[in-house]
């Protein structure tokens, strides 16, 4: 008589542990899916700050272009203005010549001045036009930012969001993982965990669902099938090594 119940115990208890074991999957499975949600959105926020400090640094770079465009203008200005005067100046010179080779000397400089003249005004035309295309740049840097900073705002608040949210579901789903994990002995956890680390979706126990594997997807035999439905065995599938339970003990409706 003792010896039935004992092994009615040991088969509850296994029972009791695939339970547990299909528990702590469901429930490691949604702060999974916590994790991932949270997961992304610091990611999005860190994206958001790198993309704004971009343009803050392209908007500084084209501001000192500008900047720096300006003083070459003033500077081409000067030339103009030098060159003016030089011309004005040989040009007196020239009706107090004493030959025709200093005529002609000065004519070669005042023609200089006046290429001089026209080279500034061509770069002071460039500069100018390159200037107007810098603050167009500036302008659509400063309206994508913005854009950006009102995006980056709203990513705050989702986050912060969430974090409150899922802060206190994750809180719960870890308190009831505590519990399942009190019905699963130190080895088999060990099992789950490791199990779950190696697979890529991290479900280390999956139900039988249409003679297959719900993790890999492979055929599991009907004799193999019968032993998990038993519940009387830990059972392990053959290909992905994760733990397999009856889609009854999952809580679904097998599909005959």
């Amino acid at each position: 008589m003792a010896t039935e119940e004992k092994n009615v115990e040991k088969e509850i208890s296994v029972e009791e542990r695939l339970k547990a074991l299909y528990a702590l999957q469901k429930v490691t499975t949604e702060i999974d899916k916590i994790k991932t949600l949270r997961g992304e959105l610091p990611l999005e926020v860190q994206d958001l700050k790198d993309e704004i400090e971009g343009y803050e640094t392209r908007i500084q770079n084209y501001t000192e272009e500008i900047k720096s465009l300006e003083k070459q203008i003033v500077a081409q200005k000067n030339v103009i203005e030098e060159a003016h005067a030089k011309i004005a100046k040989n040009t007196e010179l020239q009706n107090n010549v004493r030959n025709n080779r200093e005529y002609d000397s000065l004519s070669k400089e005042i023609e200089f001045q006046e290429l001089e003249i026209l080279a500034s005004e061509k770069k002071i035309k460039e500069y100018t036009l390159s200037i107007e295309n810098k603050k167009t740049e500036v302008a659509n840097a400063k309206q994508f930012r913005d854009e950006r900073k009102l995006d980056l705002t709203q990513k705050k608040s989702e986050l912060n969001e969430i974090i409150t949210e899922t802060k206190q579901e994750e809180e719960r789903l870890m308190e009831e993982g505590k519990k399942a994990e009190e019905l699963i002995e130190p080895r088999l956890l060990t099992a789950f965990k490791r199990i779950r680390k190696n697979v890529r979706n991290g479900l280390a126990v999956v139900p039988v669902q249409r003679d297959a594997c719900g993790g890999c997807f492979n055929k599991i035999p009907p004799q193999r099938q019968l032993d998990i439905r038993l519940r009387k065995k830990i059972i392990v599938c053959e290909y992905c090594g994760r733990i397999l339970v009856d889609a009854e003990l999952a809580g679904l409706q097998e599909s005959k």
